[in-house]
């Protein structure tokens, strides 16, 4: 478990962004420390906010998971990219990324380093995904300029998210990235 803050009445929508990228850096350290044990094959970090989506602590946190193999959802992603990048395209994400700023229908923001959208298959209300501006397979990845670029995402995304009916927002986010189990 994560603690986002000493302060326990503070959210990541009521957080400075400079204390959000504390944050990232932490899941980062720890997406690096976890993925270097040969027993750990897949490092997951989450945060479900709000009792009704399954938080049984009020305070702002989330948890890391790290297991001895990878999932099945993120197996059928990595499938899935492979075989998009086998048949002569090059990053599915990437290129995803691109049609979707191009069109600019689903965008909901962007800042230098991120895009936050509505993906097509979006099947949860108010669901979205951030993503990376640049070709990154893991938080562990990005520099500081995009750490502080992902604290601004979740800073103006969860303030968005609170404002929108004027209450705490219950949400489930996850981090999607590559395997520690030294694949390809």
């Amino acid at each position: 478990v994560v603690c986002f803050s000493p302060d326990h009445s503070l959210t990541l929508a009521r957080m400075k962004t400079g204390d959000i990228k504390n944050v990232v850096d932490e899941w980062a350290a720890q997406y690096r420390e976890l993925g270097e044990k040969d027993f750990i094959s897949h490092v997951q970090s989450f945060d479900n906010r709000g009792e009704m989506m399954g938080a049984s602590n009020p305070h702002p946190h989330c948890q890391i998971w790290a297991t001895e193999s990878v999932p099945e959802q993120p197996t059928k992603e990595i499938d899935a990219q492979r075989e998009y990048a086998e048949k002569g395209g090059k990053c599915l994400l990437c290129d995803y990324l691109a049609l979707e700023r191009q069109r600019s229908e689903r965008i909901v923001f962007e800042n230098d380093s991120f895009a936050v959208l509505v993906p097509f298959w979006a099947v949860y209300p108010f669901e979205v995904m951030i993503v990376s501006k640049q070709h990154r397979l893991a938080i562990d990845e990005f520099n500081g300029e995009e750490r502080a670029g992902l604290a601004d995402a979740l800073q103006r995304l969860t303030t968005r998210y609170d404002n929108l009916f004027l209450t705490p927002f219950p949400y489930s986010m996850g981090f999607h990235q590559k395997p520690t189990d030294r694949g390809e």
